[in-house]
């Protein structure tokens, strides 16, 4: 029993107040001055705490004739009203842990969002992520892929993507090409070395072999690649596939050559631009039996060929089929070679391959007029070796010839017919 009183009197219980303890120790061995502890420290008197206090009458006080009649004096009720605090430990010092690791993790997450989407440098081009649509480098910086959702409004009248749609899907590639790599300078996909001397890139020529077209909703991923051309040119080639099959849609080469912005005349390709575009030449080409021959012009038949030739005159262009480049937008150009295709031609055929022949530039104040010649006849049937073969040719009303062209066309098929090709394994 003695030994219980000793220990309470030492470690009160949780029920216990600081005047108990005192009293207790009164009791067992003397007083201890009211300002020093169980062990003979001298103590700061605590401050009452004004939400901390703790009343030893709750209940109300009882009235005699209307007047509340207080039991105890001033002083007794100044002992009772005892301040109460929690007692200081090592683990209620601690701060609160999951507060703290809630907001490490908010910043982890949101330095990781910024270094993904605004920061991310990757070091190899055959890393690049396509992180803003805008096409990625692969096969050790040699191809740049990007893919392409054709939209409701690059559908034509067969409800498949239009032949300038695929043209402009081509170009885009080829200028985020160049911006990709960094070889970007002021130009229309001009490099800084061009661009210091005033030289930009025009299309001598393209060859292009149609697979397929793709419809509203197809997702067409798009491969290009540069390769040397003689000793002043730059070959460019394209392979299109279907994103979901893999399947052949489109397969283009193309001839580029440099021209002075201010004089309009071709220029030598420079060492120093050869030195910058020269580490990204691939020797693979997307079509491997290209046309070599010259294009006749519309009219000619040397073997004697029946021939029907139509003309539509009086073309210009527009402020919107100029390029940053002040001139026509070569695709612009394929749009007017097919204005005088017969209409019986494009209602029953489809384009099947299509070379073009670049010989001078249209500026904006040009009048056009378009001819076209058209190599047997137009049928109803649909075998695929019935096709139609086209002489173009796009030139000036003064008789300046701006392009010459040569199409074949095949009968149309149901969307997904035809022998399509993949691409060879090894090379894709």
């Amino acid at each position: 029993m003695a030994g219980s009183i000793a220990a309470s009197a030492f470690f009160p219980g949780p029920g216990a107040s600081p005047a108990a303890s005192a009293k207790t120790s009164k009791a067992m061995g003397g007083e201890l001055p009211e300002n020093l502890s169980v062990r003979g420290i001298v103590a700061k008197p605590n401050v009452p705490s004004g939400n901390m206090q703790v009343k030893a009458q709750a209940q109300a006080l009882p009235k005699v004739n209307g007047t509340k009649v207080n039991h105890k004096n001033a002083s007794a009720d100044t002992e009772e009203a005892i301040p109460y605090s929690a007692p200081k430990t090592f683990y209620n010092q601690l701060p609160d842990w999951s507060m703290l690791l809630a907001a490490v993790t908010t910043i982890f997450l949101a330095a990781e969002k910024q270094w993904t989407l605004l920061d991310w440098k990757p070091k190899k081009p055959d890393m690049l992520v396509d992180t803003f649509g805008f096409g990625r480098i692969i096969q050790d910086g040699l191809v740049f892929r990007q893919n392409f959702l054709i939209r409701s409004y690059e559908i034509g009248a067969d409800r498949t993507a239009s032949i300038e749609t695929l043209m402009n899907h081509l170009q885009e590639t080829a200028l985020n090409h160049v911006k990709t790599a960094g070889l970007l300078g002021d130009g229309f996909g001009a490099t800084p070395e061009m661009s210091k001397r005033n030289l930009i890139w025009v299309v001598s020529k393209i060859q292009l072999l149609v697979e397929q077209y793709p419809s509203w909703g197809d997702m067409v991923q798009v491969d290009t690649w540069v390769a040397a051309a003689g000793k002043n040119g730059m070959r460019r080639d394209w392979h299109v596939r279907d994103y979901n099959s893999g399947r052949t849609i489109l397969r283009a080469t193309s001839v580029w050559v440099m021209m002075n912005k201010n004089t309009r005349r071709l220029s030598k390709m420079p060492d120093e631009v050869r030195a910058e575009i020269g580490p990204y030449f691939n020797g693979r080409s997307a079509i491997t039996d290209e046309q070599s021959e010259k294009l006749a012009k519309p009219g000619s038949t040397p073997d004697g060929d029946a021939t029907k030739q139509f003309i539509r005159k009086g073309l210009t262009p527009r402020w919107g089929d100029l390029d940053v480049n002040q001139h026509v937008n070569n695709v612009k150009y394929i749009g007017w070679i097919l204005e005088s295709a017969p209409i019986s031609i494009l209602e029953k055929h489809e384009l099947a391959s299509m070379t073009l022949d670049y010989r001078k530039e249209c500026g904006r104040d040009s009048v056009l007029q378009s001819l076209t010649t058209v190599a047997g006849e137009c049928t109803d049937g649909h075998h695929p070796d019935d096709t139609i073969q086209c002489d173009h040719l796009l030139q000036l009303e003064s008789g300046a010839d701006i392009v010459k062209a040569h199409t074949e066309w095949r009968p149309k098929r149901a969307h997904g017919e035809g022998n399509l090709g993949f691409f060879p394994a090894e090379s894709a």
